[in-house]
This record gives C-alpha cells, sequence and structure tokens, in this order.
C-alpha cells in the first residue's frame, strides 16, 4: 500500500523495469514480466521538462466551497431543503454541466441559463472574497524554487482573465508568471487541451516538454490530451477522476519531487 504522503510513481518506473531486466536476464525474462505501460510521461521525460503551468481553482487557490457557499446560500432562497453538496458536482464541470447542477438543486424547472442568469442577477460570488485567506501558502516558496531552477511558469484557469490577474496581484505572484492565460480566450474549455496547447506555444516550448499541476477531472484530461505531463492534486471532496494524471499529489510540495525524479 502506498504511503500517505508518497508521490503516486510515474508509469514510467514500469519501462525502467523492463529495460534493466532485458539487460540482466535478456528478452525471456523481461517478455515473462508484465508488460510495461507508456503514457505521455514517457513522452515527457524525453523531453526534459523546461516549463511548468498551474491550473488556478483548487491548485494555486482553494477557491471552490467559497463559491459553492455563495451559490448555495441563494439557492436556499429558493428552495429551503437544498444541501451543499448537491453543488459539489460543479465544481471542474462545463459550464452547461455545472449550471445544469445549480438547477437541478433548485428544483423549479429552469434551464441551466435560466438558472445561471438569475443567480448571476443576485449573487456576485467574486465579489468580496478575500483570496490571500484561501491562497495555499507553500505556493510561495514553490514558484521561488522552480524560479531559480530556470523553469518557464504560467497559469492556464478556466476562470477570465481579470480574475486570475486578481488573484495573482493579491496574492503578489505574478511576477512569478511569463504568462496568464483563461479558458474565455477559447471556443472550447477543458477539458480541450487547446488552452494548454497555447500556453506552450506562447512559452516558446513543446507539450512534452510541460508539467501541468490540476485538480478537477476536466484539466486532468486536458493536460493529458495536451501530451503534457500532468501532477493532480488530490481532493477528496469532489470525486475527481484524477486517473490520467501521471501523479498524485497529497501536497503542492511534491511537484518539486516529481520535477527532481524527472530529471533522473
Amino acid at each position: 500500500m502506498q504511503a500517505e504522503n508518497e508521490i503516486s510513481p510515474s508509469p514510467l518506473s514500469n519501462v525502467r523495469e523492463f529495460v534493466r531486466m532485458i539487460l540482466d536476464g535478456g528478452m525471456g525474462a523481461a517478455l515473462a514480466a508484465p508488460a510495461p505501460v507508456r503514457s505521455n510521461s514517457y513522452i515527457s521525460e524525453v523531453s526534459m521538462i523546461k516549463a511548468v503551468i498551474f491550473d488556478m481553482d483548487g491548485v494555486i487557490i482553494d477557491s471552490e466551497l467559497v463559491y459553492l457557499e455563495k451559490m448555495w446560500e441563494f439557492g436556499k432562497t429558493k428552495n429551503p431543503d437544498m444541501r451543499l453538496e448537491q453543488l459539489y458536482p460543479m465544481v471542474g464541470a462545463s459550464k452547461a454541466d455545472a449550471w445544469s447542477v445549480l438547477a437541478d438543486a433548485i428544483g423549479q424547472g429552469q434551464t441551466w441559463e435560466e438558472a445561471r442568469e438569475e443567480l448571476k442577477a443576485h449573487v456576485d460570488v467574486y465579489a468580496d472574497v478575500d483570496y490571500r485567506k484561501i491562497f495555499r501558502p507553500e505556493m510561495l516558496d514553490i514558484l521561488r524554487e522552480l524560479k531559480a531552477d530556470g523553469y518557464k511558469l504560467a497559469v492556464a484557469s478556466s476562470t477570465q482573465l481579470p480574475l486570475v490577474e486578481r488573484v495573482m496581484r493579491e496574492n503578489e505572484i505574478i511576477d512569478y508568471f511569463q504568462i496568464l492565460v483563461s479558458g474565455g480566450q477559447f471556443k472550447k474549455s477543458k477539458p480541450d487541451p487547446e488552452i494548454y496547447l497555447y500556453t506552450a506555444e506562447r512559452l516558446g516550448v513543446q507539450p512534452a516538454e510541460c508539467l501541468a499541476v490540476e485538480d478537477s477531472t476536466f484539466g486532468v484530461l486536458a493536460g493529458h490530451r495536451a501530451g503534457m505531463t500532468v501532477a493532480a492534486l488530490k481532493d477528496d471532496r469532489f470525486n475527481f477522476d484524477q486517473s490520467p494524471a501521471d501523479y498524485r499529489m497529497d501536497r503542492l510540495t511534491e511537484v518539486l519531487e516529481i520535477l527532481k525524479e524527472l530529471k533522473k
């Protein structure tokens, strides 16, 4: 059983073991063992990681519950029996799916568009949020070390760009990033890989030279589809499917350990 704070191993460990068995015992011994699994992380190690791209909500800031609680308070004015947990599937979902969850929880037969417009008319979920309180403080040391090591850094968030910039400025980390990218710049949002492919291009690197740091189902899938190595921060509250990730982390600081492993 994996230790609590151990980094989930990359499929590359299987590849290395396969090669070792060929050298030690010949091809017969290697073929008798379970076949190694190659994933996008195999490509990433061949092309050394040069850039780290962070998602924002759920990674840099622990924001999801803050937003959901505001939606819940509004929803209870429409349906007093509504529970906060009913809104959990909104996290990391597509626009239509997320707002459909709210409409279903309110239970008054609205379309997802109607539910969204009514909420926005009454509640600004971002207006009075203190983003310093929900900032993950370990991010600062992570960014300092990554910058010192020469990595190119970016944010690729589904959130609108003005809010991304606000979060970066309020937490005094905006100068660490070469580029901030918003899903609002694209026709398709995560899990479509476009945001990650664009960010890599702007950084002047290949997708295989990037580590994407994500948490949600769609975010992990977007990074994976872009051909990047993906490190997913665990969050058991929202039942994310992080299976496409190359690494699953208990702590955000494990990003540094992963990069050291990929240099080996």
